[in-house]
């Protein structure tokens, strides 16, 4: 690719979500393209549309963003190429002068919901959560219902869409984090602090094969950060395991394992090589929810 151009990087939108947070703060020169959906932002990278897909693979207090992580198991040739990872601080938007004892629906997507249910319990319990298809589309829905709404949104939606904040930090856990990934069609080159993702399955069922191929970073002492299984898609029992372990897909140490566990199972995907997130703007959790008198 040649670096004198502007890079288009295509995430989920429409503009406001988190998703657009994560892609300015990866990389805020960039054209960023809104995509309806996970598959439309995977597939305009695959066909050239966009350079580079950013997309949601995992929460801190959710887990796995499961279409993400089926699309690069099963669906894509796409590499990881970077991760970004985003604190989430949500919001409750409302028209401004709207009593919170009076809501009577909240509308979010579904893992925002999930993310403040202690909130929505202890200061909203009258007011039923309804799921929207983003956070962004939260706010519209909160402004064409004839009901009294809000919304669970971002501070961002708020600016783009002119809506009022009527809570802030309103998530249950303070250390509520997203993982974004960046794909492209190459992973990226050696940096001395990378990250390797892998996944692999077997040609049947046995007792130890799962730890021999996790003693295979163990006796070399490959620290593993993640391991988790989805179904196999082939029959009902059968699962593909996926591993983010430490360092760089072209290291020596790293290249031995991966072959050897290579020829312990049925098929082994490198998903990509890329450097480690570090902890460049992330913010300090705040005390809990702040209510705007």
């Amino acid at each position: 690719m040649d670096d004198t151009l502007v890079l288009k990087i295509g995430y989920l939108g429409p503009p406001g979500t988190f998703s657009e947070e994560a892609a300015l703060a990866y990389d805020a020169s960039a054209i960023h393209l809104p995509y309806a959906d996970i598959f439309g932002v995977v597939r305009a990278a695959e066909s050239g549309a966009a350079d580079e897909a950013l997309v949601p693979l995992e929460n801190s207090t959710e887990g796995a963003v499961t279409l993400t992580t089926d699309l690069l198991v099963h669906d894509t040739g796409l590499k990881i190429r970077r991760e970004v990872v985003l604190p989430i601080r949500h919001c409750l938007l409302a028209a401004r002068d709207v009593a919170p004892e009076d809501l009577q629906v909240v509308y979010s997507h579904p893992q925002a919901i999930a993310q403040c249910r202690r909130f929505l319990a202890q200061r909203l319990p009258q007011a039923e959560p309804v799921a929207s298809l983003s956070t962004v589309s939260a706010v519209h829905d909160m402004k064409a219902t004839g009901r009294t709404a809000a919304a669970i949104s971002s501070r961002r939606a708020a600016d783009v869409l002119g809506a009022f904040v009527a809570a802030s930090d309103i998530e249950d856990n303070q250390d509520n984090r997203t993982r974004f990934v960046v794909l492209g069609r190459e992973d990226a080159g050696r940096t001395g602090r990378d990250k390797t993702s892998i996944c692999f399955d077997f040609p049947g069922d046995g007792p130890g094969i799962l730890h021999a191929v996790l003693g295979e970073l163990a006796v070399r002492r490959i620290n593993m950060f993640k391991i988790e299984s989805r179904p196999a898609r082939s029959s009902l029992g059968r699962y593909i395991f996926l591993i983010d372990l430490e360092g760089h897909r072209e290291e020596a140490v790293v290249s031995d394992a991966l072959d050897r566990i290579r020829a312990r199972t049925s098929s082994l995907k490198i998903l990509g090589s890329y450097p480690q997130a570090g902890p460049r703007g992330l913010r300090v959790p705040s005390s809990g929810p702040q209510l705007v008198p």
